[in-house]
């Protein structure tokens, strides 16, 4: 319980914080780090000279992502929801390759990817969500901006790797076909992954040369080599209204409540 004096952890799910980061820093950073390093590092084993397209790159999660990927020597593809998105990711340290505006609905995300790598298409995708149906079934404005499945599978290179955050995805058999003839593979992004095996607990626990995950989140945000895509800290009294923000997937910074 959260009103008892001593409370009990399991180790690996604690990591000390630098003096250089806040607090805020650190609690808006954290889960979005360990979701960057399990599609990355685990599910698409980034390395230099790949091609990376982060879908939505403006959001907490996307802006994780995309330093991570740079950070490893990858090439960083974006897609902007909106204007203010785009001006967001061509504002970073080390601006993406392409930022591909899909605001107005008339750019071709695959064909300006399939242009940005000479016809090769890209190495790793990482999805914020697929236009599952056609656009008559769609009902959500916001679905409306996503890819469809067949634009992600067009613009994906052979041995391709798709790291979808779409849990009620369907493939038909011509788009099984299609991953087939490229190679390629289609892994889900599960943010409780590590939570559901102890035999997982391992790998959650170190990456490359033996760090451990959490630590190296903080190092890299203690670094400036992460810089969180944060709100403004929100106090106690107003939690439940975030909440529900969130929920409804409304907040496009990370939400921190502030004790």
């Amino acid at each position: 319980s959260t009103v008892c004096f001593v409370c009990l952890f399991f180790s690996p799910n604690l990591v000390r914080k630098p003096e250089k980061v806040c607090w805020v820093e650190a609690a808006g950073t954290v889960r979005d780090g360990v979701r960057a390093y399990t599609a990355l590092h685990y599910l698409s084993h980034v390395s230099p000279g790949k091609t990376v397209l982060v879908m939505d790159g403006a959001s907490p999660f996307g802006t994780i992502a995309i330093q991570l990927a740079q950070h490893r020597g990858a090439k960083v593809i974006s897609t902007a929801y909106s204007l203010e998105d785009k001006q967001y990711l061509e504002r970073l340290r080390l601006p993406v390759a392409r930022v591909i505006d899909v605001s107005n609905g008339k750019i071709d995300v695959a064909e300006s990817c399939l242009e940005e790598t000479g016809g090769l298409g890209v190495d790793i995708v990482i999805d914020a969500g697929v236009k599952l149906y056609s656009a008559e079934d769609e009902l959500a404005s916001r679905s409306q901006l996503l890819p469809h499945k067949h634009d992600i599978i067009t613009l994906l290179g052979v041995g391709g790797h798709w790291i979808t955050t779409e849990k009620n995805l369907q493939l038909d058999p011509p788009d099984s076909h299609s991953l087939f003839l490229k190679g390629a593979t289609v892994s889900f992004l599960n943010d409780e992954i590590w939570n559901l095996s102890n035999v997982q607990q391992g790998k959650y626990l170190y990456i490359l040369l033996m760090i451990p995950i959490l630590e190296d989140i903080m190092e890299k945000l203690s670094s400036n080599i992460f810089r969180p895509q944060l709100d403004e800290p929100i106090p106690l009294y107003e939690a439940k209204v975030s909440m529900e923000i969130v929920q409804k997937n409304q907040a496009r910074k990370r939400q921190v409540i502030q004790f």
